[in-house]
């Protein structure tokens, strides 16, 4: 089988977030697949069916080094990237469609508008260590994730979380967002997810499936830009389409080869 490692949301290599892509030329059992992810050891590892007919969706499944996902961006940007932009997936998250773009590949991925909740205050406090209550501006939850707004993105960029309590959060991951210090960036953003295995994500495309609705509605831009800041880091350009979220990035591949077993 041909396995290809990418780096998703960045256009130079050794940023952005990497994922495996391993492509199947028929189904694969599910404890294999969580093996051969937990092998490669990225935040993500896609497999993806390619020997279906042509105009027929392709299968595509996700794996973290611990735990099968519903939705992953970066690796389904790293999978399109490596087949050729234009792509139909069906995923346990409904189908999507990749399309090319002049700055890389554009993804139409669910929505996921967070709902404001200030009861998870009490469990959102303790993961932030060194944040007072007074600089967490707003804290919601939507379908997978739990997002907190802070007063400013240097709180962001310096954030060192408590990631046993970020484990106690009953969610996928914690999402922690402010508004961006850079002209060119509309919000900054950092996501926790030690319950799926990545205890930090480096760039994580489905998180602004819940961010662009978000700041959408909080800036009123239709066409939005967010840094993810990591230590790799990474741009992902967000446009909110309704009950949608179209997300555009770049990706680079860094490696192909055989996977052997």
């Amino acid at each position: 089988m041909r396995l290809y490692l990418v780096d998703a949301f960045t256009s130079s290599a050794f940023a952005g977030n990497s994922a495996g892509v391993v492509l199947l030329d028929e189904p694969a059992d599910p404890e294999w697949m969580q093996a051969v992810a937990a092998e490669l050891k990225h935040s993500e590892t896609a497999f993806v069916q390619v020997g279906t007919a042509d105009g027929v969706p392709k299968p595509l499944r996700w794996f973290t080094p611990a735990a099968e996902v519903d939705l992953c961006g970066h690796a389904t940007l790293a999978t399109a990237h490596v087949l050729g932009g234009d792509q139909v997936f069906t995923t346990r998250s409904g189908l999507l469609r990749c399309t090319a773009a002049e700055d890389g590949v554009r993804m139409d991925f669910p929505a996921d508008p967070p709902k404001a909740d200030p009861a998870l205050l009490a469990e959102v406090t303790p993961a932030l260590p060194g944040v007072s209550p007074g600089e967490i501006e707003y804290v919601g939850r939507g379908v997978s994730d739990v997002l907190v707004r802070l007063t400013n993105a240097t709180l962001v960029r310096e954030l060192d979380p408590d990631i046993g309590a970020v484990a106690r959060i009953a969610a996928r991951c914690l999402i922690v967002t402010a508004s961006g210090d850079r002209e060119d960036v509309d919000f900054v953003s950092r996501v926790f997810g030690p319950r799926v295995g990545i205890d930090e994500d480096p760039v994580t495309g489905s998180a602004h499936c819940t961010l662009a609705p978000f700041w959408a509605e909080q800036i009123a831009k239709a066409e939005l830009v967010g840094e993810q800041a990591s230590q790799r880091g990474g741009i992902v350009r967000a446009r909110p389409d309704d009950d949608r979220v179209w997300l555009t990035g770049a990706a680079v591949t860094v490696f192909e080869g055989t996977l052997l077993v």
